[in-house]
């Protein structure tokens, strides 16, 4: 039998590794990269790493409501990364799924191709200032 946590509040929570929070690579991310780094953070739900929101219509319900700063953040995610996209959004209504690179991928279909070998888990370890 599963023992209750008893100890939080109930619902789902983002589980971060302090690999993350402690990186030179999230010391250096802006407030918003972090906010929205949080975002991706909440939707992993163990089975979906891969098919991720970011998208200004998902955002905007979370409270996001500039198209701007997510486009800024997004690029900074995914330069130092934490972020990887798999699967380029399209016009009119094909949003971009992104993965946390602190977790494996998930098998899921779908994917542009190249994605599984291009993916690299803990790309934001390789980041340093100079790059």
């Amino acid at each position: 039998m599963r023992k209750r946590d008893t100890g939080r509040d109930a619902g789902g929570f983002a589980a971060v590794p302090w690999s993350v929070l402690d990186s030179l690579a999230y010391a250096e991310l802006s407030h918003p990269g972090k906010s929205l780094l949080m975002e991706f953070a909440r939707q992993v739900m163990g089975d979906n790493n891969g098919r991720l929101l970011g998208s200004s219509a998902y955002l905007r319900e979370r409270g996001w409501n500039s198209k701007d700063v997510i486009t800024r953040a997004k690029r900074e995610l995914i330069d130092v990364g934490f972020i990887f996209e798999t699967v380029k959004g399209r016009r009119p209504n094909r949003a971009a799924w992104y993965a946390v690179t602190w977790r494996a991928l998930d098998k899921i279909a779908g994917y542009d191709p190249g994605v599984e070998a291009a993916f690299e888990r803990g790309a934001y370890k390789k980041w340093s200032s100079k790059n």
